[in-house]
């Protein structure tokens, strides 16, 4: 399914909104509109930092029942420019994608500049990796590139503290992640895109807590947990999450950013978390590991050279349905490209799938003993760090 004039017309909805229609203890059903579709929730994100997903056409990421990707603000801006998404007449057109888009504000991306980036209530200043130019981007600029990039659900500018940061820093950036977000609610937002605020405050329970009922108060769509899965224990990670959501609306969706473990997906469901991305399902096929419901596969491996079974048995996707392992090894071997095609499009079915089974387990109330099923085929131990791969 691509997009043409005729079709864009049909699956264009005019507003946002989201409505829980099944709650097991904290864990939620939900449904969210948005004007590229109506999406289930709890519902994974695969991740295309510059609108596009790795090595996989926009209508193969379709087939694997992905209805929403996320694309990077930061990425877009520095590469092409928001004018020239806006000239094809916005993201969705630009990347020929007929799906729900989400765009990260940049927050992250800027963090990970450490000290090559200046920090003020006015924004960020750094060089841009790309040529070297002097780019000022900041809670306003975020905002306008993202309504120019035309992503339906869009991002709050925030600064994202790296782990471990002390108590001072975490209430310095929780400060301007709140400052930033009362600019970005003061500006033109058209009603075709939802603005939601990004709660930060690193571990310390009482700054999420603060930054939480503050973001509540100015009343976004939604609301999204930054400043995770960065290095802190696993322990306080979980902790965090089920604190944090406990102060957001009930009535709004509640996005984990940057998250995709297996056993941190039926975490964050079982918390009350609805959307969550990751770049794990492409940057892992990349590199020959699948994910299947028995645990991780690498198709590198010598003892797949002669195996004639797909990668998972029982797997619906186009890999599965059409080529063995054999064949993906040699394709890594020999250097070729459709090898990651082929395990990209099998672990974004993978995760459609799990979420799928997520959602039926949290409607039958087995979600519990399900997270303890994930949890014996990808283990998570607590005293590990909780540092997901991210944009």
């Amino acid at each position: 399914m691509l997009l043409d004039d005729e079709s864009e017309v049909t699956n264009i909805l005019s507003l946002f909104g989201f409505e829980v229609v099944h709650q097991h203890k904290g864990a939620r059903l939900g449904r969210m509109r948005t004007p590229h579709g109506v999406i289930e929730t709890p519902v994974f994100m695969p991740v295309g930092t510059q609108a596009t997903l790795k090595s996989v056409l926009p209508g193969d990421v379709w087939d694997t029942g992905t209805r929403i990707m996320l694309s990077n603000a930061y990425h877009l801006y520095l590469r092409p420019g928001p004018q020239v998404v806006k000239e094809h007449g916005g993201l969705h057109k630009f990347m020929n994608w007929p799906g729900a888009t989400l765009t990260d504000s940049g927050g992250f991306q800027v963090m990970s500049l450490g000290h090559m980036v200046s920090l003020t209530d006015e924004g960020a200043r750094f060089r841009s990796h790309i040529d070297g130019s002097l780019v000022e981007f900041g809670p306003q600029e975020s905002i306008k590139a993202q309504v120019d990039i035309g992503a339906d659900i869009i991002m709050c500018f925030d600064e994202c503290p790296p782990y471990p940061v002390s108590e001072e820093g975490a209430v310095e950036s929780a400060r301007r992640t709140l400052l930033w977000a009362k600019k970005a609610k003061a500006m033109d937002i058209p009603e075709s895109q939802a603005l939601f605020g990004i709660v930060q405050g690193s571990t310390f329970p009482h700054l999420r807590k603060q930054c939480a009922l503050e973001l509540a108060a100015l009343d976004f769509p939604g609301y999204a947990l930054g400043g995770l899965a960065v290095g802190e224990p696993k322990k306080d990670f979980y902790e965090i999450t089920n604190l944090t959501t406990a102060y957001l609306p009930a009535d709004k969706p509640r996005y984990l950013m940057g998250v995709g473990h297996p056993y941190d997906l039926v975490e964050g469901v079982l918390a009350g978390v609805d959307m969550f991305d990751c770049v794990l399902p492409s940057r892992n096929a990349r590199h020959g590991r699948a994910f299947t419901f028995q645990g991780s596969v690498n198709l590198r491996n010598k003892k797949h050279m002669a195996d004639h079974s797909p990668i998972e048995e029982g797997c619906d996707c186009l890999s599965c349905q059409g080529f063995s392992r054999s064949y993906i090894r040699h394709l890594f071997v020999a250097g070729e490209s459709l090898a990651w095609t082929l395990v990209t499009v099998h672990n974004l079915r993978f995760f459609q799938r799990l979420m799928a089974e997520i959602a039926a387990h949290v409607e039958n109330g087995t979600v519990e003993s399900y997270k303890d099923h994930i949890m014996r085929i990808y283990p998570v131990d607590l005293a590990d760090d909780a540092d997901e791969e991210r944009l």
